[in-house]
């Protein structure tokens, strides 16, 4: 187990919320090495006093646990300070040089574009040298040109086998248990075909605004920052082919093929298969918020709908809905499967037209359960038993509440060298084509920017994208070419 991490972007709002928090409960949970140290680096003037005090204040804000006074102590202890300009080799070189003796880990909590120049320092300090590993935040890149010229320069400076590239939804238990679910059930990989199923949507919305990121959202949005990483990868989870085993490269080469296998969107498909959107004023929890006003007037979106299609045996005629926003009605994180209708309806209440299908609810946050939705007289009236109705049994159990931050399994899987909850190279890639192709037919086919109030489920031409039960407007149509 590596015992030291070089911690790029210390000072950020990844590191002060998340990382060095799931870090903090893994020592409290005794899973890191008695001489684990961890070394902050960041551009801000800091000496290692002042920065353990501002970590001390961080870990004394309200939350869903108080950490031990005696622990938060001991934590900082093992944490030390740099100042580094990461934009230079040399300054970077510097700052790590004094522990390349010992097993490290670095991780790059920093925008895309200070990753050559850091790895580059690495180098030269030599902290890239076996058995050093690397842990990439995403985004890689802002799309496949870049995202190449990223991995190709820093495939020269390690190998990929030590490179650990990060979706943090990869961590997340709930997102697991899709793999768990799909492959650990005869009854569900049965129908897991264009046989039996209708549709997939796949939605993940956001009750928060863009506050805190407006310099990368102006030149990321909402289909580069969150369908590029976490949508991708859900459908990748949920379209995959079963691996020949749980080993790394084994699940990577399947989701691969899935990204491969994915339909570019073309022009004259753009305004009926997709549909873009940024916040205005509305309200959120009974309480005003504004337009969201990104700067230099960018043409930014902070809502995307996309319908992709899979050319495979397995999805062929298959669409899969993927929507994501912000400032929309609550946060959720949903995987709807909608299963086609029996062959042949005997019912006369309802009729075939009203009956409402089968579904499978994947449901990831804020709470983790799974739906199946079904047909059933049970509960209708007693003397009308070959009248049907909508029953949904629960399948979960129970999880209880304090679930580990993702970024807890993931540190200590790159601490431990076991890949399969990270992204590799050529996933990377594949991802990007597709969403270069989105990129490509809205520009070409003129795909406006449409606006929705906050605290809404979007532009109301969104509706068909989004799963049954998530539209207060009237059931959605469906979606064109659906």
């Amino acid at each position: 187990m590596h015992d030291t991490l070089l911690l790029f972007g210390a000072t950020g709002d990844l590191a002060q919320r998340y990382l060095f928090p799931s870090l903090l409960r893994l020592q409290e949970d005794g899973l890191l090495p008695e001489d684990f140290r961890i070394r902050a680096l960041a551009l801000s003037p800091h000496d290692t006093d002042k920065f353990r005090g501002i970590l001390r204040e961080r870990f004394a804000q309200p939350g869903p646990r108080v950490p031990d006074p005696a622990q938060v102590e001991a934590f900082l202890q093992r944490v030390d300070y740099r100042s580094v300009d990461m934009r230079d080799p040399e300054s970077v070189a510097a700052a790590v040089r004094d522990l390349v003796s010992r097993r490290c880990v670095s991780y790059l909590s920093i925008p895309p574009g200070l990753y050559v120049s850091t790895c580059q320092g690495l180098a030269l300090g030599g902290a890239l040298e076996a058995p050093a590993r690397l842990m990439l935040e995403k985004p890689i890149g802002h799309d496949l040109a870049s995202a190449r010229e990223i991995n190709a320069t820093i495939g020269r400076l390690i190998d990929e086998d030590r490179i650990f590239r990060i979706d943090h939804y990869l961590g997340k238990a709930a997102v697991q248990n899709l793999l768990a679910l799909r492959f650990g059930n005869t009854l569900l990989e049965a129908v897991w075909n264009r046989n039996y199923i209708d549709s997939v949507h796949i939605l993940v919305s956001e009750s928060e605004g863009v506050d805190g990121r407006n310099a990368y959202y102006a030149r990321s949005g909402a289909l580069r920052d969150m369908v590029q990483s976490h949508i991708l990868q859900l459908l990748c989870l949920v379209a995959m082919e079963p691996p020949s085993s749980l080993e790394a490269d084994r699940i990577r080469d399947e989701k691969v093929k899935v990204l491969r296998a994915l339909r570019p969107l073309g022009p004259a498909d753009a305004r009926r298969h997709s549909v873009r959107g940024r916040y205005g004023a509305g309200t959120i929890n009974g309480a005003p918020v504004p337009a969201y006003a990104p700067p230099d007037d960018s043409d930014v979106e902070t809502f995307v709908a996309v319908t992709a299609h899979i050319d495979n045996w397995r999805w062929a005629g298959v669409p899969f809905h993927l929507c994501t926003g912000k400032r929309m009605a609550e946060r959720s994180t949903v995987v709807t499967v909608t299963l086609k209708p029996v062959t042949h309806w005997l019912f006369e209440h309802p009729d075939r037209d009203n009956a409402v299908p089968n579904r499978l609810i994947f449901r990831l946050q804020p709470q983790e359960d799974i739906e199946l939705g079904l047909m059933s007289s049970l509960a209708g009236p007693e003397w009308g038993t070959l009248e049907l109705h909508p029953l949904e049994l629960e399948l979960s159990s129970q999880t209880g509440q304090n679930r580990r931050i993702a970024y807890e399994r993931l540190f200590l899987d790159a601490l431990h060298g076991n890949h399969a909850l990270f992204v590799r190279n050529d996933e990377v890639e594949a991802a990007w084509a597709w969403i270069d192709s989105v990129v490509n037919a809205w520009r070409e086919g003129g795909v406006p920017l449409q606006t929705y109030p906050a605290g809404s489920w979007g532009p109301e031409n969104a509706s068909c994208f989004l799963p049954a039960r998530f539209d207060a407007r009237s059931q959605p149509a469906p979606c064109h070419g659906a």
